[in-house]
């Protein structure tokens, strides 16, 4: 449908904005030859072929979030769809890939089914697109990179519209150790504290405070110490999904030797991994079987290591609890992912919690 500019001049920049704003709300239905479909959306236009809004029978045009205007005509919108249109946000990526999977997409080393699995990603995760090769993608996505079945990826201009709506607003720390607060103040209660470098979902920007969301939990970070952007989820290496990034071989044994032992019975003084052990025990026992010698008693194990601050944590350290701010009386061993694994008492035993459940008194590195 031809455009008359010269009387719609005045109002078609205005559209064309309002209905970038609009594909917020919006996602392409591939069925239906890329046109929007307004009764899944509540638009009173869809977009044809040439990517104008139009309405034959009434002449009316869709506006911010679908709302109609029936007083300007039939604006022409080409190219408003295009991926490599200015119009788009693109989120930093060139050639976007999005995984289509209800649970996770896997990421193959190799262009084969049979090939090892490095990383995986979740639904709406993003990729950058290097290369095709026997029905495989080659793409890089966070830290993880290799092969992924074409079938499972939205790529083009759908790929380009539902971004417009999974793109989150996060906030990055950039301090070494950031409070999550129960309201916007400094003296307000501290619910749990976020690692330099972690992102928290930024759910509204109060100016000084940012009201933020992590996991199930939302509080209040101060806007001083973060950096805010507007991001897609990407995909995980199958070493970040299970220890984090930076982990040593040495590590990633130490853990997985640690946990075969959950459900073991509490006893105090006890130094059986099977029978029965206490806190400092356990982390004793588990540490000799990789060569370093702990004394049984959590109040002494500290002086055997480095002490180190939350934002240097991995797997594998341990991290001592307390009384009054300076006794220790728990340990516990840290196996990523905020959580950690420990004798906890009589009634629970060796068991797997939040790191986090109480604030640590110290954190301490024994290995490389």
């Amino acid at each position: 449908m031809n455009l008359d500019r010269k009387t719609m001049a005045g109002v078609s920049g205005v559209l064309v904005f309002a209905l970038v704003l609009g594909l917020t709300s919006f996602s392409i239905d591939k069925s239906n030859n890329d046109m929007i479909n307004k009764d899944n959306y509540g638009i009173h236009s869809s977009a044809g072929a040439n990517g104008a809004i139009n309405d034959s029978s009434n002449n009316i045009a869709a506006g911010a979030n679908g709302a109609v205007d029936e007083s300007v005509g039939v604006v022409d919108v080409e190219n408003v769809l295009v991926g490599q249109g200015q119009q788009y946000n693109t989120f930093g990526y060139t050639n976007l890939g999005l995984a289509d999977v209800e649970g996770h997409l896997n990421i193959r080393k190799e262009a084969s089914t049979s090939s090892s699995i490095v990383g995986k990603m979740t639904k709406y995760a993003a990729c950058e697109i290097l290369g095709e090769s026997n029905g495989f993608y080659q793409i890089k996505t966070g830290n993880a990179e290799g092969y992924v079945s074409k079938d499972y990826i939205i790529t083009g201009e759908e790929a380009l519209a539902i971004a417009q709506t999974e793109a989150r607003t996060v906030a990055t720390v950039t301090t070494s150790l950031l409070n999550v607060r129960e309201k916007a103040t400094t003296d307000s209660k501290v619910l749990f504290t976020v690692n330099k470098g972690e992102e928290v979902v930024v759910l509204e920007d109060l100016g000084d405070w940012l009201n933020v969301e992590a996991g199930t939990t939302q509080g209040y970070v101060s806007a001083e110490f973060v950096s805010v952007a507007v991001k897609l989820k990407t995909g995980n290496t199958m070493k970040e999904l299970n220890y984090g990034d930076g982990v040593s071989n040495t590590r990633v044994n130490l853990v997985n030797y640690a946990l075969k032992f959950v459900g073991t019975r509490y006893v105090w003084g006890g130094e059986s991994l099977t029978k029965g052990i206490d806190c400092s025990g356990f982390t004793m026992k588990v540490y000799q079987k990789f060569g370093i010698k702990l004394p049984h008693l959590s109040r002494s194990q500290p002086a055997y290591g480095k002490k180190i601050s939350r934002s240097q944590i991995r797997p594998g350290d341990l991290i001592f609890y307390g009384e009054g701010g300076s006794r220790i009386t728990h340990v516990a061993l840290y196996i990523g992912n905020d959580q950690i694994v420990h004798a906890a008492g009589k009634k629970s035993g060796v068991i797997i919690s939040n790191a986090y459940y109480s604030k640590p008194l110290c954190i301490v590195s024994y290995l490389p």
